[in-house]
C-alpha cells in the first residue's frame, strides 16, 4: 500500500479502535438504561441498545435488522472502494479524510451488528440473537435544552422536548462529522481549476 493510503485508513482504524473500547467499556461497566452524569444533567452516558441505525432510528422486524446490516456492509464496500478512487485521483485530501471518518463510523456500527448477538447479546429467553441480528451499543447522551411547546404549537403544542434526545455512540458522531465537513467545505473539496484562456494575439504582417 503506497503511502497516501496510510493516513486516512490509519484515521479509520483509531475510530474503530476507540469505538470498540468505549462500547466494551460500557458493556462491562454498566447496565442498561444505567446512566453515568459528566455534564450534571447536561451530558451523561447512558447505556442502551438499538436495532437501527445511527442516533437509535430503526427498521422493524428482523428482516428490518438484517436487511438494514446487509445494507451496512455493501455501503461499507462502496465507502472504502471510494476512499482508493479518492486517494488514487489525488482528490482533496480533507476530502479524503472525512470520507475515512464516514468508512471508520459505518464500519464500528456493523461490528456491532454483525457480531454482538453472537458474541455477547441474548433475547429475552437466553437465546443468541444470532449472526447479523447484533444490536448496537450507544452511551452519549447530551439532552442540553428541556421543556414544553406551548398550546399553540403546531402538532406538538403541549409536548415536552429535549434537544438533543437521540443517544448515539463514537461511531456516529464520526459518520456525523464526516458528512458535515464535506457539506461545509464541498466548494472547496470539489473546486475544478478553469483551464487557462489563450490570450488573443496579433500577426505582424511585413509587407
Amino acid at each position: 500500500m503506497k503511502a497516501s493510503y496510510y493516513k486516512p485508513f490509519l484515521l479509520a482504524l483509531l475510530v474503530i479502535v476507540a469505538d470498540q473500547a468505549i462500547k466494551t467499556w460500557v458493556r462491562m461497566h454498566m447496565y442498561q438504561s444505567e446512566e453515568i452524569h459528566f455534564l450534571g444533567d447536561r451530558g451523561m452516558l447512558h447505556y442502551t441498545e438499538n436495532n437501527g441505525m445511527a442516533f437509535g432510528m430503526e427498521l422493524g422486524g428482523d428482516w428490518g435488522k438484517l436487511t438494514l446490516t446487509l445494507f451496512r456492509i455493501a455501503a461499507v464496500a462502496a465507502i472504502g472502494y471510494g476512499i482508493v478512487y479518492l486517494v488514487k485521483h489525488k482528490y482533496h485530501r480533507g476530502l479524503v479524510m472525512n470520507g475515512a471518518l464516514i468508512f471508520a463510523g459505518a464500519m464500528g456500527n456493523i461490528i456491532d451488528s454483525t457480531f454482538y448477538g453472537i458474541l455477547f447479546q441474548k433475547d429475552a429467553l437466553g437465546k443468541s440473537l444470532g449472526l447479523f441480528h447484533g444490536r448496537v451499543v450507544d452511551m452519549f447522551y447530551f439532552p442540553l435544552v428541556s421543556g414544553n411547546f406551548p398550546t399553540w404549537f403546531p402538532v406538538w403544542g403541549g409536548e415536552d422536548f429535549v434537544f438533543f434526545r437521540p443517544v448515539f455512540n463514537l461511531a456516529d458522531a464520526s459518520i456525523s462529522v464526516g458528512v458535515i465537513l464535506i457539506l461545509i467545505f464541498q466548494n472547496h473539496y470539489f473546486k475544478q481549476e478553469k483551464p487557462e484562456e489563450a490570450e488573443p494575439h496579433s500577426e505582424m504582417v511585413e509587407d
